[in-house]
């Protein structure tokens, strides 16, 4: 959560209004999104999900920052509770932009016109304040899922040359062969591959994959051991001054 902000009363007394839904009045979406859920409060997490899956949609709930920039990449929707308790939820909303496209609501118990556009210049695509009612919710994201342009799907499987790096299992293979990588390297390896014209920051990679609290030693440390693993420095170019991108072994 922000120091120096205070949430109203209203908004932290019931930030969700659940009114039994009518179902002739909310249209269901022709097609089932996966909806990452960012909210910091367990019980408007559980309802918002509940009635987000009643609808058909795929939910995945996480409760802090550093989650939520570990999660988002396999999500069609992103809605993000900008009172975190680990990270700043304007950073957050803009390191997600950075990187990709998916669609993002901003849902917040601030709601004066300079906090609304703090957000929208964050990169949320729409914002939503505390407390808010479910009909609103999916009117809202139907048409920001409406507006948004087709995504390039991240692929579950990066396969470059004879390198091959499986999401789904997380397991790593070159040549045919196992690669034992640690969580944290793998997060690091997937993120290269998966934008494999893009320099990425130390930066941006410090909150991608460990959330922001990070030393420049981390990175390089990381780097360097999935080169000894990978048999070479060419999967992992460094761009002097910027970052890293991936290579072509």
């Amino acid at each position: 959560m922000f120091r120096g902000r205070a949430v109203s009363q209203r908004a932290t007394s019931s930030t969700l209004e659940f009114r039994k839904p009518i179902t002739s009045q909310i249209r269901k979406p022709s097609t089932n999104w996966r909806v990452l859920v960012v909210e910091n409060n367990t019980g408007d997490m559980e309802a918002l999900a509940a009635g987000l899956r009643r609808h058909g949609h795929q939910v995945e709930g996480v409760g802090t920052g550093n989650a939520a920039l570990q999660a988002y990449q396999v999500s069609d929707i992103v809605l993000l509770d900008l009172e975190l308790p680990d990270l700043d939820g304007l950073e957050v909303c803009r390191s997600i932009r950075a990187l990709s496209d998916v669609p993002l609501i901003a849902v917040t118990g601030w709601g004066t016109e300079l906090d609304r556009v703090l957000g929208l210049q964050a990169g949320a695509d729409d914002y939503l304040v505390k407390p808010y009612g479910f009909r609103e919710l999916m009117a809202r994201m139907d048409a920001v899922m409406r507006r948004s342009r087709p995504q390039v799907q991240i692929e579950q499987v990066v396969s470059r040359g004879p390198l091959r790096i499986d999401a789904a299992s997380r397991e790593v293979s070159l040549h045919g062969q196992v690669v034992e990588v640690t969580r944290k390297e793998f997060d690091l390896l997937y993120l290269l591959a998966s934008h494999p014209e893009t320099v990425i920051s130390r930066k941006r990679i410090m909150q991608q994959v460990w959330g922001g609290s990070w030393s420049r030693r981390t990175v390089d440390t990381h780097v360097s051991s999935l080169r000894g693993k990978l048999g070479g420095s060419d999967w992992i170019v460094t761009v002097r001054g910027v970052g890293f991108r991936f290579g072509s072994g």
